[in-house]
């Protein structure tokens, strides 16, 4: 454990700005949460760095939903334990969801950290890092069912959710504009706090965190919580901040968007809130991720094919589609039923954008289940599909089930239906040529040419579109009219037609 002399004292005896750089892993959810930290200790006076390096403090904001994520997360952590001793770091800290959820375990297999931090920790992150550094041991967590700390009904939680660290919720007393630290996310009376980490055009919004869904095969809600909804207004007011901040693209980002609003008495609540959303003034695009098949409604997707600004993109969580592997993964649904909705989009929105994630090699799996999933997968036009090989996940329902397949089984029908993903997603690009989008540039760096994005592609997930003809002056931010020429995989290749900027 690192100890600094005791003749250094505590932070706010020091006269030079403590520096932190945040490391993020994982999911957009993630990278809101390390901007809300962000907001946190800049507002206590700490210096924020890009550079891990620079800092007396590298937070690692980790991932703990899958073993790659959790492998990823450590690996961060010991890349940061190595830049003590050499340069100015002198702490490493653990955060985020593989922290929650492991606590004082990840703490004593992993000494190169020097805290691990829960949820709780968030709202006094700097007594916490104040702590660290002075050579005080911080005893971490021992994990609990976060499901547990909120009333069961949805109504209730409300109410009681002030006296629950809920990350991306945080709040800060009331305090007047001019009192705040430049960039810091505006609004009188209670507030989010958040710092932005890059210059980015397209930034994340927290719609709502947690989930009542009980999947059989994912830890998420136990560590991250039941489901609680942001207020509209907080929700309005962080988007009209990012908008000044240079933000044109917003993606909604919780573990379940088309539950928002039930534990605020209205189901349909997002239906409501995306025009507002789309009127924001700056905002060129908001993007919907996150949506439950089971949960869409006819209103929704109305809204979502219909609105100004609103892109029709669908993020849906399929999971599978034979009916035997759906039931022991606790979800609904068969593949006739998810074709239908896709056609119900489609019939509103025929150019929409639809991805999807899949599990193969679910316990009890049988090859006419394959047959099923391929079957509709063939049938879907998907513009994105990530395939999964199963694995058991600690504290899953079905990491206890029978059935379950050998890795190298497992690992067959993963190529299998990788390779069955990557070419029907190559063909749905194609069919896309002759067509017009609009696109969002986000980079112009002259080496790899101009790179953007249709409405029917999220960041970093859903590929990208390589714009040609009259670019040069092209900024990240940019929106432009292009007709799509050629395609490459999910990539596509579109001759700029229209002007910069324009709304459609």
């Amino acid at each position: 454990m690192l100890r600094l002399p005791e003749n250094l004292g505590n932070l706010g005896d020091m006269p030079e700005r403590r520096t932190v750089a945040l490391v993020t892993l994982g999911c957009a959810r993630n990278e809101v949460d390390s901007e809300e930290l962000a907001g946190r200790l800049e507002a206590d006076g700490w210096e924020l760095v890009a550079d891990a390096a620079d800092a007396d403090v590298a937070v690692v904001n980790t991932c703990g939903f899958v073993d790659a994520a959790k492998k990823d997360s450590v690996d961060a952590l010991l890349e940061a334990n190595d830049l003590k001793g050499h340069g100015r770091t002198q702490a490493v800290v653990a955060v985020g969801c593989m922290a929650e959820r492991y606590g004082k375990e990840l703490a004593e297999a992993l000494p190169e950290a020097d805290a691990v931090l829960g949820f709780d920790d968030y709202a006094d992150i700097t007594e916490r890092l104040q702590t660290i550094l002075s050579g005080e041991k911080h005893i971490s967590h021992v994990p609990r069912d976060r499901r547990k700390l909120l009333p069961l009904s949805p109504a209730d939680r409300q109410s009681a959710k002030d006296d629950v660290a809920i990350p991306g919720h945080g709040e800060t007393p009331e305090q007047k504009i001019d009192d705040l630290p430049e960039g810091l996310a505006p609004a009188s009376g209670p507030r989010t706090l958040r710092r932005r980490l890059d210059d980015n055009p397209v930034a994340s919004v927290k719609l709502a965190s947690g989930c009542d869904r009980r999947c059989s095969f994912c830890a998420i809600p136990a560590f991250r919580g039941s489901f609680v909804s942001r207020r509209p207004s907080d929700v309005l007011n962080e988007t009209r901040w990012l908008a000044e901040q240079g933000v044109r693209e917003v993606m909604l980002v919780s573990e379940n968007n088309t539950s928002y609003g039930k534990d605020l008495g209205d189901i349909r609540l997002l239906e409501t809130l995306l025009p507002e959303l789309a009127a924001v003034e700056g905002v060129e695009r908001v993007r919907v991720s996150y949506l439950q098949p089971a949960e869409m409604r006819p209103g929704l997707i109305d809204v979502l094919t219909s609105t100004e600004n609103v892109a029709p993109y669908f993020d849906l969580s399929f999971q599978h589609s034979a009916p035997n592997v759906l039931r022991r993964m606790r979800r609904f649904g068969d593949t006739d039923r998810f074709l239908d909705l896709l056609d119900q989009i489609r019939a509103k929105a025929p150019e929409a954008g639809v991805r999807s994630n899949f599990i193969v090699g679910f316990p009890g799996e049988t090859e006419h289940d394959l047959a099923e999933l391929e079957r509709f997968l063939t049938g879907a036009r998907l513009d994105a599909i990530g395939v999964f090989g199963y694995s058991d996940e600690e504290g899953t329902e079905a990491a206890g089930y029978d059935g379950k397949l050998p890795e190298d089984e497992v690992a067959e029908r993963l190529a299998r239906f990788s390779r069955l993903a990557e070419e029907l997603t190559s063909q749905r690009a194609e069919q896309r040529i002759g067509s017009t989008i609009r696109v969002m540039v986000e980079s112009n760096d002259g080496e790899d040419g101009v790179i953007g994005r249709g409405a029917h592609q999220a960041p970093e997930t859903d590929g990208i579109t390589i714009l040609l003809g009259d670019v040069e002056d092209l900024a990240p931010g940019d929106f432009v009219e292009a007709k799509v020429t050629a395609s490459e995989g999910v990539d596509l290749y579109a001759e700029v037609t229209g002007p910069v900027g324009a709304r459609a």
